[in-house]
């Protein structure tokens, strides 16, 4: 596994002689450092998963965008950089790009069977009725406005490893098929922690609040910003203690546990989103 940038003397030679400050890897305070087994997120090219593509040397950070055109989280430095691409579920098996200025960068999303989950709700939030339908139309054309953030600054540091938001038990894994009262509906695109409600939530990394809202499906739910593309959502919240524009640092809690909008009990739907795709939060862990 290469050497992280701060104990690679070679990368740091490369870098005075460009004249650029080493790229240090950034831990949150009393945390012990990433072990040696990154960089966070880890390569894992399948539906639902990211792949890690270098993009080479450049003095200046490249831009990077999908086959869609939808821009690209690139970290690094002028020794490489790399590009961190979130799959969709709903992405087919077999080869796939990106895009630079420069060049066209292949890759392979291989096949992941996902298991199935059958769950009982609430009759009303699977058959909705006119009102509600008309809800959730309204909160998803504002949550596809929320989920398109692109900003600036990018994350600091050559990783991206969280810390779990909440202590729990995993009660629902990324990518389970799931049925609702018997009739079918999207993947799960989160990771659920069973936790009591009230158990306080902290940010996984530094980051700005986006949308705070009481959703239908979602509940009590937090948006929040970690830059270049890179979000983080928590849903069925009991009690919401930020505000849109509240800047976080890692490890600050902002939020409660709770069992708001379609659930089976108190947990945490903690969702991660790159490039307007959710993928596998346990990549990041």
């Amino acid at each position: 596994m290469p050497s992280s940038p701060l104990t690679n003397p070679a990368r740091r030679s490369l870098l005075r002689a460009l004249g650029l400050p080493p790229l240090l890897a950034i831990c949150p305070a009393g945390a012990a450092p990433p072990a040696a087994a990154g960089p966070w997120p880890q390569d894992l090219r399948v539906p639902g998963g990211v792949a890690r593509l270098s993009l080479g040397p450049a003095p200046q950070r490249p831009a990077a965008q999908t086959a869609d055109g939808v821009p690209l989280l690139v970290l690094g430095d002028a020794i490489e950089w790399t590009a961190l691409v979130g799959i969709p579920l709903a992405a087919p098996t077999g080869a796939a790009h990106i895009t630079t200025q420069a060049e066209r960068v292949p890759y392979r999303v291989v096949p992941k069977k996902y298991s199935e989950q059958r769950l009982t709700v609430a009759p009303r939030t699977v058959d909705l009725s006119p009102e509600d339908t008309a809800r959730y139309e309204r909160e998803r054309a504002h949550q596809q406005q929320v989920m398109a953030t692109f900003s600036t600054p990018l994350p600091e540091g050559p990783d991206l490893r969280m810390r779990p938001p909440v202590p729990g038990r995993r009660s629902s894994s990324f990518g389970l098929r799931r049925v609702f009262n018997g009739q079918p509906r999207n993947p799960h695109s989160g990771m659920d922690i069973a936790a009591a409600t009230g158990t306080p939530i902290v940010a996984p990394l530094a980051g700005r609040v986006i949308d705070v809202g009481d959703y239908f499906f979602n509940g009590g739910t937090v948006w929040l910003d970690h830059g270049g593309g890179l979000l983080t959502l928590y849903c069925h919240l009991s009690s919401v203690d930020c505000q849109v524009g509240d800047q976080l640092r890692a490890g600050e809690p902002f939020c409660k546990v709770g069992a708001t909008g379609r659930v089976t009990g108190p947990h945490l739907h903690w969702g991660v989103m790159l490039n307007r795709t959710m993928v596998d939060p346990a990549l990041f862990l």
